[in-house]
């Protein structure tokens, strides 16, 4: 099998971040020419919730797409996915915050404590700022085994961001719940790595 080099892991990389982009103005442009609907903020709010929630389940898809290939490289592509999730998120979350709340701070321990799946939410972005913080080389090898163990908190994160999906929707549960089937199977695709893994580290010891 042909590996990829490393030219065409960096071509991957700035596609990601291109394509990671193009939605941002597909936004921009939708909104300002007023074909957001008769609800604008829900439309951006929800439109920047889902586009995180893509993102972290293209991010989960890389490990076992590049082991099925046989393409380690593409392993790389993992880090730049996750940091466009978290930002994805970061601008769902400021976008309700600003354009829902009006940034009225008391109002938002409120609506944590009546809202179970903003509780929910909040949980999946501080995950995601753990992970993005933490997703720098240097911090790495500093970290050891803790960062893989630290990392691992990606799967509860995808299943709270199905969760919070689901239960934010008011009548229409079709899509949520596909979306939820999708998470289920990552999960259980990545299960049976990690099962795998176990299998051949006691069998070679």
């Amino acid at each position: 099998m042909v590996r990829l080099s490393y030219r065409t892991v960096a071509i991957g990389r700035a596609v990601v971040h291109l394509l990671a982009c193009l939605p941002l103005v597909w936004l921009f442009v939708t909104v300002n020419s007023g074909q957001a609907g008769g609800d604008p903020v829900q439309y951006i709010i929800h439109f920047l919730g889902k586009g995180a929630l893509n993102l972290l389940i293209l991010t989960m898809l890389v490990s076992p797409l590049a082991r099925w290939l046989k393409q380690g490289q593409l392993m790389q592509l993992r880090r730049p996915l996750g940091l466009w999730s978290f930002a994805y998120a970061s601008c769902h979350l400021a976008s309700y915050v600003s354009f829902d709340l009006l940034f009225a701070w008391q109002l938002v321990g409120q609506e944590l404590l009546q809202r179970p799946y903003l509780l929910v939410g909040i949980s999946v972005w501080l995950t995601l700022l753990a992970l993005a913080v933490t997703s720098f080389k240097r911090l790495q090898r500093r970290m050891g085994r803790r960062w893989q163990q630290l990392h691992n908190w990606v799967y509860l994160a995808i299943a709270l961001a199905g969760v919070h999906y689901y239960w934010s929707v008011k009548s229409e549960i079709i899509e949520p719940s596909i979306y939820l089937a999708i998470i289920a199977l990552l999960l259980l695709v990545r299960a049976k790595i990690h099962i795998h893994k176990w299998r051949q580290f006691f069998r070679f010891r």
